[in-house]
């Protein structure tokens, strides 16, 4: 075995904590003690010494796979260290109440969203929103003062303030930010387009005011199945004549044909149409003129390319 496989072969024992309801697991190291999921332990971190909530019991994984070196797991909490992390829970709400004060005082324009404690008071944090820059340097030094600890600002996006706050989606449910997901992945206006939603702000944007996070849930299944549906504009043979199709339904497997009456129908996908292109592989490209020089079918050649059967092309019926 080479020195780069040993390495790569390489495991290690990692447990998983999480700080915050719904917030990113972190891996620590347990260092060879037993933890289950439920329990609370102090750990070393890189803003100091947290209590965090065991979520994934110790596992062992491949070295290669962590993205930064393992802190240690110092201790299970103790049930001292549970009561003092209570008690400074419970005095979250009147330190945001007074923070925001001191924000009125200084005419800083940021809205505070949330007050923090560490476990055992050693650190406040504020977090805000801002729509731009914040001097807050004086507002820290009140602030210090005031508690007694040390004070840290923290400027976040209205992602992560929805995901602090909770609240209910347009679907009714809770937010999925706040209730299960760890991470907020890329969402972009051309999922919605590919599962044909309508472009309205309204209606894929979520309380955040930025676009659905479940825009991104279905959009790989819509990507595929729309392989194996013919394309707008392609030609298709139906039951009542030939067509051209005007648009696909992912959700109801049918496409919309316009047919050369003007007529349009809705068409399953489970009834038979014309076979692709030779030339470009459309499905259900078919005949879009000419007639077939083979068969003698209808409008011979590619409804997508425009291929002529008899040019290389092929007819979408006989092939």
């Amino acid at each position: 075995m080479s020195p780069a496989t040993a390495v790569d072969d390489r495991v290690v024992t990692i447990v998983g904590i999480r700080f915050r309801p719904a917030g990113r697991i972190y891996y620590f190291d347990p260092r060879e003690a037993s933890y289950a999921t439920g329990q609370y332990v102090i750990v070393e971190t890189v803003r100091g010494v947290e209590a965090g909530r065991v979520v994934i019991a110790p596992k062992k994984i491949a070295e290669k796979d962590l993205s930064d070196p393992l802190k240690p797991v110092l201790r299970l909490a103790s049930e001292d260290e549970l009561r003092m992390m209570l008690s400074f829970k419970g005095k979250e709400k009147e330190a945001l109440t007074q923070c925001a004060r001191h924000v009125t005082q200084h005419q800083l324009p940021m809205k505070l969203v949330e007050a923090e404690y560490t476990f055992d008071g050693s650190r406040l944090t504020f977090y805000f929103t801002a729509d731009e820059r914040v001097d807050f340097r004086a507002l820290v030094r009140d602030l210090a003062a005031t508690f007694r600890t040390r004070i840290e600002l923290r400027q976040i996006g209205a992602r992560d303030q929805a995901k602090i706050q909770g609240g209910v989606g347009i679907c009714g449910k809770t937010l999925c930010c706040s209730s299960w997901i760890t991470d907020f992945g890329v969402v972009s206006i051309k999922m919605a387009k590919e599962q044909d939603l309508p472009l309205n702000p309204a209606k894929i944007s979520g309380v955040c005011g930025r676009l659905l996070c479940c825009l991104a849930y279905e959009n790989d299944t819509y990507i595929q199945a729309k392989q194996d549906m013919p394309p707008v504009g392609s030609m298709l043979d139906t039951p009542s004549g030939q067509g051209r199709v005007v648009s696909i339904n992912v959700p109801k497997s049918s496409v919309e044909v316009m047919l050369e009456s003007g007529a349009i129908i809705q068409v399953p996908l489970q009834q038979e149409r014309v076979g692709g292109c030779s030339s470009c592989g459309a499905k259900g490209g078919g005949c879009g003129s000419g007639g077939c020089g083979s068969c003698g079918a209808k409008g011979g050649g590619c409804g997508s390319c425009g291929t002529k059967a008899g040019n290389g092309g092929g007819c979408g019926t006989c092939g």
